[in-house]
């Protein structure tokens, strides 16, 4: 199981994602590729603050398709185990006197409390939160 990151995502969006993150998404297989609620968010928000037109409207379609076919039952969502490792994976972080990104600490929550590895390319917002890290732009 793999929570993919949103900028993996947003990367994937784009008219020509880089050769490498197509690569290594197109070998996986997808029953085995999950987002989080937390991605779900960010890629509306992210759409709400465009202006109106083209790109606009060519964007909603994209995110409708991400998220009504191609992750069709497999939006993880933030609950109450998240929560503890969350607030667990903050407590750590600060111990280390590092800060861990809101969204990102909730990525990684979800993913952790589901037994998940995180694709992102965001790799140091993600260490020491206990979770397996795969970068697909440097495989």
């Amino acid at each position: 199981m793999i929570v993919v990151d949103t900028n993996l995502v947003s990367e994937l969006l784009r008219g020509s994602p880089q050769p490498e993150v197509l690569s290594w998404w197109n070998s996986q297989i997808p029953g085995d590729l999950f987002i989080t609620v937390i991605t779900e968010a960010e890629m509306r928000y992210g759409a709400a603050i465009m202006s109106p037109g083209r790109r606009l409207q060519e964007l909603l379609i994209k995110i409708e398709y991400m998220l009504s076919d191609y992750f069709d039952g497999r939006v993880l969502s933030f609950d109450v185990l998240a929560a503890r490792e969350y607030a667990r994976m903050l407590a750590d972080r600060r111990e280390l006197g590092r800060s861990l990104p809101i969204h990102d600490g909730m990525i990684a929550a979800i993913a952790y409390s589901n037994g998940a590895a995180v694709a992102s390319r965001n790799v140091p917002d993600f260490t020491d939160c206990g979770v397996q890290l795969i970068n697909p732009w440097q495989i």
